[in-house]
């Protein structure tokens, strides 16, 4: 199926979740994540500011500054991601596209000291590719990270299909979580 009829059947889909069932879908993917082995190690953790019904993030967040983990949100600067550190969630304002981002005053962090870098996503498939937007930030930001234990995407379980037709430039996830499963394309 080409990207943008999937794009467009998913966030559909997306859009029609409840509150109720969007809430409780996030808490078990944050759940899943902040027990698992890779948040624990992490100690430079990037979030992303959730817009449109995307997966929450908050009680990721929260665990993470408990922990005293550096925490880093992507912020748009002209046709580039950089990464500035958060300390508080206050530190968040709208930003480019609406989407929350910490403003030109936090600490800006090169991804690639990263432990782990959360990104969200219109649809993942079970090889860790990803669909998103089609802006492709996110791609030309963390591209080099590929295969290095670092890219998480958070999404649905209907977000998870069999096979994206992926294209060179977009970036592979190293493990994706949704309500219902946990995938490591590499183990």
């Amino acid at each position: 199926m080409p990207k943008e009829k999937l794009r467009k059947l998913i966030l559909a889909r997306r859009k029609g979740l409840s509150e109720t069932d969007a809430g409780l879908s996030s808490r078990l993917i944050q759940a899943v994540f902040v027990a698992s082995e890779e948040f624990r190690r992490s100690e430079v953790l990037g979030l992303y500011a959730p817009v449109h019904k995307e997966v929450a993030t908050r009680a990721v967040l929260a665990a993470a500054l408990a922990s005293a983990k550096t925490v880093i949100y992507p912020a748009v600067a002209g046709d580039k991601l950089e990464f500035r550190r958060i300390l508080e969630p206050d530190m968040l304002r709208k930003g480019a596209f609406g989407i929350p981002e910490p403003d030109t005053t936090c600490d800006v962090h090169d991804p690639r000291d990263a432990d782990l870098i959360v990104i969200p996503g219109i649809a993942f498939d079970l090889t860790g590719k990803r669909i998103g937007y089609g802006k492709g930030y996110y791609d030309r930001a963390l591209h080099h990270l590929e295969g290095q234990g670092k890219l998480v995407g958070f999404c649905y379980d209907f977000q998870l299909i069999a096979d994206i037709a992926g294209e060179p430039h977009d970036v592979m996830m190293d493990m994706v979580i949704t309500d219902k499963r946990v995938i490591r394309p590499r183990d």
